[in-house]
């Protein structure tokens, strides 16, 4: 009886091939969409995928104003910031910071969902997030990316 030997082929950076994505966050619920994204951005919608190395592509973020939030989480969901000292615990509503900085919503969201890591700072890097329907990123022909 003879033996069969299977090898499982892990990735390294040199074998990594990076695609470019653009998501249009128009009318999706933002931790629907936030999760597919890290997946993305770690890798895991590719054949390849080796959890210690990053595998994963570049996304592009745009409309992100129009991302949304379903129940009453527009008006009790609260981000807090810490400055590190006495008192300096400063909280603002989702409604708020989505009408002051509506990019930061989407890039706390996915940053939540990566590993808090090296490797998961290096993923968060290939996060591109853009409050309008516009972006610097054309010359890389990013793919639309739909969910």
């Amino acid at each position: 009886m003879s033996k069969l030997h299977f090898t499982t082929k892990h990735a390294n950076e040199a074998s990594v091939q990076r695609n470019w994505y653009v998501v249009d966050g128009t009318n999706q619920t933002v931790g629907r969409v936030c999760a597919k994204i890290a997946a993305v951005l770690r890798g895991k919608n590719k054949a390849y995928y080796t959890p210690h190395v990053d595998c994963g592509d570049y996304v592009v973020v745009i409309n992100a104003e129009k991302v949304k939030f379903t129940g009453k989480k527009l008006e009790d969901k609260v981000y807090l910031n810490f400055s590190g000292y006495p008192g300096g615990l400063r909280e603002e509503t989702a409604k708020n910071l989505q009408l002051r900085r509506p990019e930061v919503i989407v890039e706390r969201a996915v940053k939540g969902m990566l590993p808090k890591n090296r490797l998961g700072r290096k993923m968060y890097k290939k996060l591109f997030v853009y409050a309008g329907s516009e972006h610097p990123h054309t010359a890389q022909q990013p793919k639309e990316l739909k969910f």
